[in-house]
């Protein structure tokens, strides 16, 4: 992955550190993509929630997406593990997608790692960001 700024709000990061504080006391904290989770929590640029622009993905955000191997166009929602429902397009923040997409901006590539090597998707539109809708506290 290319090094970027991670915008995250104050909000939602205060929510992810209590996420994987509950994980981590449940046993789930090994998992590579929780670690990455928690390595750009480390790293992330924090701001206040009507600061954040418009075009990051935030929790609770709804995306569309190029899957850059496949050509094939998604839309999903990122959501915490509780909302998770892949069916019905809601990925999990804990996901290797998830964790990934969080922070990028549309029109960034995104890469992470996968069982057989690496997947690259294109996040093509931030369909709804709660920041930029007004809906701080979802």
């Amino acid at each position: 992955m290319t090094p970027r700024t991670v915008y995250i709000t104050a909000y939602d990061y205060e929510r992810l550190e209590l996420l994987l504080e509950s994980m981590s006391r449940g046993g789930q904290n090994s998992r590579e993509d929780l670690s990455s989770l928690e390595d750009e929590l480390e790293t992330c640029t924090i701001v206040p929630p009507h600061e954040i622009p418009a075009n990051i993905v935030t929790l609770n955000s709804r995306i569309r997406y190029l899957d850059l191997d496949t050509q094939q166009e998604r839309s999903v929602s990122l959501v915490f593990p509780s909302s998770a429902n892949l069916a019905e397009g809601r990925i999990s923040i804990t996901s290797p997608i998830g964790a990934a997409i969080l922070g990028y901006a549309a029109g960034d590539e995104v890469t992470w790692k996968i069982f057989n090597g690496k997947k690259t998707i294109r996040i093509e539109e931030v369909l709804y960001q709660p920041e930029a809708a007004g809906d701080y506290l979802l």
